[in-house]
Order: C-alpha cells, then structure tokens, then sequence
C-alpha cells in the first residue's frame, strides 16, 4: 500500500499522511457496496429519508470542523469553507425529501394499465475534484443515495481529508455499512476501475474535460452511464446601459474565488466600449483592495492560494508575453500564491482568452454590440456558466437565450444552487447535477404493463 503526503498549500507544510487504496482493495470496496445495495433499496422510502436527515444533522454538528479542515487542506478561506460543509447538509436535507417523492407515473393505453418505475442502478462512483472537495461529493451522493443506490467515492489526490470525514460521520449518522464508502487513492487506480468494473452501474466526473473523455470512453465499453462536470471560459458581458461600477465591483469575486479555481469563473470580461474604461478602472481599485492572506489565520481573507506548486507553475505561465492591468497583492509566505491579476489580451485568439487558466486570471476585451458580444461569448469549447449585466431586460433575455451556457445569470454572478439543473453546454460536460430531478439521474425508468383480460 501507497501513501500519499497532503500539504497546505499556504504554508507549502505536510499536513498528515493518507493511504492509497490499490485496485484489489478498490474491487473489495466495490463488492462490499453491491452486496449492501439489496437491503438499501429495500429500505421504505421514509426510512430512508431520515437517516439522509440524519447524516445532514450530523454534518451541520460538525460544519466548523469540517471547515477548518479544508482551509489547511485545500487553502480554502474560511467564509467559503463553512458554506461548503453547509452546502453537503444542505443537498441532503434537500434530497432527504425524494425518496418519498420518486413518482413513476399511470400511463393512459388499451387493454390494461400501463406504470412506471424509478428503479435505482445499484453501485454509483463519484470521483471529486480537489476545486471543491465537500460540495461536489455532496452533489453526487445525496441524490443518489436519496435515489437507493450505494455509492463509493474517490476524492482527488490532493483534497481527501474532508470526504474522508464526511465517510466516517455517514457511519455516525447510522447509515448501514457498504451504502456509503470513500475510497482515497490515484485516479488511474480507483477511478479508473469504478470505469470499469463492471459492478459500478454509473460514474459521476468532474475534472477537467481531457480526463471526462477518458471516462466516457471507457463508460462506452459496458454502456455504463455518465455525468461529467468539466472544463470552463465563462464569459461576463457588461454592456453601457448596466450599472457598471456595481459590475466592476463584482467583478472579481466571480473569477477570483477559491483563486480562480473555478470552472464557473468568469474569467472573461467582454465589456461594451462606451464603457471599457470606467470598468477597467473600477476593476482596478477592486482587485487592488482584495484581502489575499493566510487562510488558516484571517477568516476575514477573500483568496487563498493555488493548490499546489504545478498549478501556480500552469497559472503563471498564462502571464508571460500578455499585457498586466492590474496586479493585486500576495502575502510573503512558502506557499504557492499567485496575485488576482487582470490583463488585457491583443484579442480573441490569445490563449489566456481561449484556455482555462484555472487560476486568478481574468481577460478583459471591448465589444461593440449585442450580436457581436453573442459571438464573442460562444466563441469556445466550453458552455458553463456566465453573467449579463444589462438594465434592459428584453437584452437580458436574447443574450440569455443566444449565449450557449448552461448556467447564466442577470445582474449577479450566481452558478450554482442546490435547487436548480447544473451543468454544461458542448465541452463543459454532460448531464445535469442538482435540482429537483437528480435522483432521477440516478434510477432506470421501467415500464409495467397489466392487462385487464
């Protein structure tokens, strides 16, 4: 058996170590989740949803916890440490009221009656990114326990240990053994065999969209179902007629939360020209006032630093032969830290306008126009997520409707609500996550017809 030494990323520190699961140990997991998916499905629906109640009660005791966990972990502040640990009690409060409401349905036909079934998959895995450790595993395990199905879970690498306590508080909340197990270990060892293994039913992904391709290629292989949450280039439109020192002022909490380690950042700003000016200087003295400190010591911080040293090397890379606008501050630390930077690109084809930086780096460019601010937004593989700024609300609506995105948002930089779909357009991924009809996602439709002769 490996291990695998997780550091803080502020401090460049180890933390503690993990142990690797191996491929054996994987199956072992896998056929351990198979063999408790009988009794869990047969679980009555209003069983089942207390012990998601209770799982979330559980969470809730221990949401500080959990936060400060991730903050050494992840280099998460604390402010958004605390709504993610909050966000996984909140998607299985929420999802606590499906197992109850999984309706099929009576369809009209001759000679009998004719049903429905929501039937669960059996075994589920959810491979989570190290971005957002907590509220990604919650996205993909409430709803598919709330469905009846067990599920396992890989967290990445470098971010196990808030998935590895939110296993253990599963067992504290009463959830049978085998319904619920986190499985830390190498992509290419564990989440390669939840693709394959033919025991895993569906794989849930989010990554980036290189590794969902690898996933849906070998989901292919045993026409296993998929979700994939992958890459974005989110684009913010300001247009003249918005309120655009309020969208300036917002500016940098929608690309440089989490250190841009976001794939709903909006990391480019298409700003009207009338206008380009006054925002770019707002966005200055924004960017220039953000709290950039330790994490672990100022809860009062607004961004912390890059997960680890091959990011901050990917990130800065971006910054070489491009012109900077505005560089915002870095604490003196060992850690790996980039500045909130913005910078204004010769054009459309410079590739920190057309690539995922995944870091705190937004692009900044002129339009001239609703068609070609349209253009200029779909212009890329990717179709995540977005913001409009517009007082006009007939605009609102066309661009919402023209800009191929799966989650936008008018006059604010909202992405995701456990309420509500989310997922991608073209290569941001497949399936929607959240909302009201996730554990849907999780079950086969059956069809049952009775005749009356």
């Amino acid at each position: 058996m490996t291990s695998y030494t997780v550091i803080d990323p502020a401090l460049a520190e180890p933390v503690t170590e993990v142990e690797l699961a191996s491929v054996e140990q994987t199956d072992a997991a896998i056929e351990r989740a198979h063999e408790a998916y009988a009794a869990w499905r047969a679980v009555a629906p209003g069983e089942r949803a207390r012990l998601l109640r209770a799982y979330a009660a559980v969470v809730d005791a221990h949401v500080e916890e959990l936060a400060r966990l991730e903050v050494r972990n992840a280099g998460h502040t604390l402010g958004n440490a605390r709504w993610e640990a909050g966000n996984v009690r909140d998607c299985l409060n929420y999802y606590s009221a499906a197992p109850e409401r999984l309706f099929g349905r009576q369809i009209p036909v001759p000679g009998g009656v004719d049903l429905t079934f929501h039937e669960p998959l059996g075994v589920v895995g959810v491979i989570v990114p190290w971005n957002f450790p907590m509220p990604i595993f919650g996205w993909g395990v409430a709803p598919a326990l709330a469905a009846g199905n067990c599920v396992v879970v890989k967290p990445a690498e470098l971010t196990p240990l808030t998935a590895l306590r939110l296993g253990e508080l599963a067992l504290e909340a009463g959830l049978p053994e085998g319904v619920l197990t986190v499985l830390p270990g190498a992509g290419p060892v564990v989440g390669e065999r939840f693709v394959t293994h033919p025991l895993v039913r569906k794989v849930c992904f989010t990554g980036s969209t290189q590794v969902g391709k690898q996933v849906m290629r070998g989901c292919a292989e045993q026409v296993k179902r998929v979700t994939l949450e992958l890459g974005g280039k989110s684009a913010n439109i300001v247009f003249a007629d918005a309120d655009v020192a309020r969208a300036a002022a917002s500016a940098p909490g929608a690309v440089f939360d989490n250190a841009g380690q976001d794939c709903c950042a909006r990391s480019r700003i298409l700003v009207e020209r009338p206008v380009y000016d006054e925002f770019v200087d707002g966005l200055a003295r924004a960017v220039q006032a953000m709290r950039v400190t330790n994490p672990a010591e100022d809860p009062d911080s607004e961004m912390g630093p890059l997960i680890s040293a091959q990011q901050r090397d990917r990130v800065q890379r971006y910054l070489g032969g491009v012109e900077v606008a505005v560089t915002g501050s870095v604490p003196d630390l060992p850690g790996w830290w980039v500045p909130p930077t913005v910078v204004l690109p010769t054009g459309t084809q410079d590739a920190v306008w057309r690539e995922e930086v995944f870091g705190p780096v937004v692009a900044v460019l002129p339009f001239d126009g609703e068609d070609e601010a349209v253009a200029m937004a779909n212009d890329t593989e990717y179709g995540l997520s977005g913001s409009i700024h517009t007082r006009d609300v007939g605009r609102a609506l066309r661009v919402a409707r023209g800009v191929e995105s799966g989650n936008l948002s008018v006059n604010s930089h909202a992405a995701v609500r456990y309420w509500t779909p989310f997922g991608g357009f073209k290569q941001s991924g497949l399936g929607r996550e959240l909302g009201p009809d996730a554990p849907d996602a999780f079950t086969e439709v059956k069809n049952v017809f009775i005749s009356n002769e």
